[in-house]
């Protein structure tokens, strides 16, 4: 028997677009295996302000930059007017994070969940700061909240460890998990600037127009904070995370390192004390026996270290897609 869910979308950009091609391709896959049909009724973003439709909006047309004319009286002017006009079973959020609040993805979040509907996050802000708040709300709710593509994108970092590995203790982990930095110091091997290292990633889509986040390691560091409290249990807060960015480095210091047989990477650490957690993000010089010193471009990697064993976990070259179909996924787990 399919069942039919409608869908709602907070943030229509590259990922927002990208979920929504998946689903299209997707669709017999999702019938067939899943048992599971779709309905997109709403989305909103910055530009197109709040679009919702109970019965449905078309998706092709919304890809096409088609969106349906609906009188201002008519259309939704917040997030909780939008919602009730939507009707969704499930929510994403794939919103721009901000990183020193959280906002507004945290209010979006819960209202998706007051109003009855599932939510799935692509940002990362809801877990940094309001992360056991949304769990008991959605436990409250009976409802689910998952958010795999907050972090090495579609990787099922987060959902392996309660579904694959039950009861194990993780001790620590240790990673690259910042694409721009990665291309950034490799650029600076070959001879590049900084600033005509940035540019480059900016050519291939890797680096934001203001990559400062990444440059500083607040991308990096948030993405730690995350992992962190869901993976580990412990609630750290990101000034908790001793942070250096790339700037520090300096090209010719980078080219010393590969001359002498070494990199440079922006490594991201945490580690249990008997405090706690010890947590750093920070440009470290790697010999080429470390499988880190080997990632290129866009490739992310992480390595766990549990009271089991240790296990690696590589991502490699992942594009717009990777997030998206980390949403995707999330869909499928929300309403299977």
């Amino acid at each position: 028997m399919i069942r039919t869910h409608n869908l709602a979308l907070v943030g229509f950009g590259n990922v927002g677009k990208e979920l929504v091609r998946l689903l299209i391709a997707k669709e017999t896959v999702l019938r067939e295996k899943y048992h599971i049909a779709w309905k997109l009724t709403g989305i909103a973003s910055r530009r197109i302000g709040w679009v919702a439709d109970c019965n449905g909006l078309d998706p092709f047309a919304l890809l096409d930059g088609r969106f349906p004319q609906v009188p201002a009286w008519k259309k939704p002017q917040n997030i909780h007017a939008w919602l009730e006009t939507a009707d969704p079973a499930v929510f994403f959020e794939a919103s721009s994070l901000d990183r020193r609040t959280g906002q507004p993805a945290i209010a979006h979040i819960k209202a998706a969940l007051e109003s009855g509907a599932h939510a799935v996050s692509a940002n990362k802000g809801p877990i940094v700061y309001a992360y056991q708040e949304i769990c008991d709300l959605a436990r409250a709710r009976g409802r689910k909240f998952y958010f795999e593509s907050t972090v090495m994108d579609g990787t099922p970092i987060f959902s392996m460890f309660p579904h694959c590995l039950p009861a194990v203790e993780l001790r620590g982990f240790r990673g690259i998990l910042n694409s721009t930095t990665n291309v950034v110091l490799t650029e600076m091997e070959k001879g590049f600037s900084l600033d005509e290292a940035v540019k480059k990633a900016q050519e291939i889509g890797v680096a934001e127009t203001d990559p400062s986040n990444d440059l500083e390691g607040w991308d990096a560091a948030v993405k730690v904070v995350a992992l962190t409290i869901v993976l580990m249990g412990v609630p750290i807060t990101l000034d908790q995370v001793e942070r250096v960015g790339i700037r520090s480095v300096t090209p010719e210091q980078v080219r010393a390192a590969r001359a002498a047989g070494m990199r440079y990477k922006l490594i991201c650490r945490a580690d249990r004390t008997a405090d706690g957690v010890r947590a750093s993000v920070r440009p470290e010089q790697l010999p080429m026996s470390d499988p880190l010193a080997l990632l290129e471009g866009t490739t992310s990697a992480l390595r766990f270290e549990t009271d089991v064993f240790g296990l690696s976990i590589i991502e490699h070259k992942p594009g717009v897609i990777a997030t998206a179909y980390g949403l995707f996924a999330d869909f499928i787990r929300a309403v299977s």
